[in-house]
């Protein structure tokens, strides 16, 4: 959190507030600090929150324009998702902001084309490049990425490189990890203290 500088607990949507007037996320409990001194604007930047679509949308574009690379990630994502504040989905579109949003140093746009190209969501699916991606954002510290990284080694057959993936996420502390190292011990491909270390290390 950028006003507490605690690290957000995961999962991160559950815990935070996106505040697209500054791309920042900001935790629940600096919010609800903010709101009990009277304070109902951003609480880290201060700018009023918009309260429709066409405003938010102003918002993420006046960002898009400064080359914000945060912001224009998430105009990608509200293209890819679609019915996002008031966008028609678009899944070039959202390919196009990913890809900008890379070349301009986001981490995020990194898993989002892991995403696109793992699903074959708007683009050919294309594994080998998935995997590429994911390890670039999981080397800069993306958790997902690293558990979806560890996903992929084990569906080619690699399971001991997949378990090492898998526990560095779940020591990050994203319980999908777990549970997948879990299933694994359960059907004989990861050893009881592999999974004894996936516990004690998101614990």
């Amino acid at each position: 959190c950028p006003i507490c500088t605690l690290p957000i607990p995961l999962p991160i949507g559950e815990h935070c507030i996106f505040k697209s007037c500054c791309m920042k996320r900001i935790c629940n409990g600096c919010v609800m600090a903010a709101q009990k001194r009277g304070m109902f604007d951003c609480a880290f930047c201060r700018t009023p929150c918009p309260d429709n679509y066409a405003d938010n949308l102003a918002m993420v574009q006046a960002r898009v324009v400064k080359k914000d690379p945060e912001a224009i990630n998430f105009l990608g994502e509200r293209y890819g998702h679609g019915g996002k504040l008031g966008l028609q989905k678009d899944l070039k579109k959202a390919f196009d902001l990913y890809t900008e949003a890379v070349e301009l140093g986001s981490i995020e746009a990194l898993y989002n084309l892991g995403i696109v190209y793992d699903t074959g969501n708007g683009v050919k699916q294309d594994k080998a490049k998935a995997a590429e991606f994911y390890k670039k954002a999981a080397m800069q510290g993306h958790v997902e990425s690293r558990n979806n990284l560890g996903c992929s080694e084990v569906e080619k057959g690699n399971n001991n490189r997949g378990v090492r993936h898998l526990l560095i996420s779940a020591q990050m502390g994203y319980k999908d990890s777990v549970e997948a190292i879990k299933r694994m011990f359960m059907d004989g491909n990861a050893t009881k203290a592999q999974y004894a270390e996936a516990l004690k290390g998101y614990q």
